[in-house]
């Protein structure tokens, strides 16, 4: 009996919630997308500088390209910007989830 005392609490534990800065559910503590003035960058070829400038620029966590015809899920993550790319491979779109 003892043992299992000691066993409980062990186990609950291991239950805990994650720890601070690791992703929950789509939630990257600390990082919101916001595509405010995110224009100056539709037009731009799609490399991973210009990636990486969107992701300062709307402070996301995750970055998602979307060339044409492909198929995204629809979950919404309020830490991602999705670029959408058009067929001659420059950023058409900018949006966050």
């Amino acid at each position: 009996m003892r043992k299992l005392a000691l066993l409980v609490p062990a186990l609950f534990a291991a239950c805990s919630t994650a720890p601070a800065g690791t992703p929950v559910h789509g939630v990257t503590p600390g990082h919101k997308c916001d595509p405010t003035g995110t224009d100056r960058f539709v037009g731009q070829p799609a490399t991973s500088d210009t990636g990486a400038a969107i992701m300062r620029a709307t402070h996301a966590a995750v970055l998602r390209w979307a060339p044409p015809g492909t198929m995204l899920t629809m979950d919404f993550r309020e830490d991602r910007v999705t670029v959408h790319l058009a067929p001659d491979g420059k950023i058409a779109e900018i949006k966050c989830g």
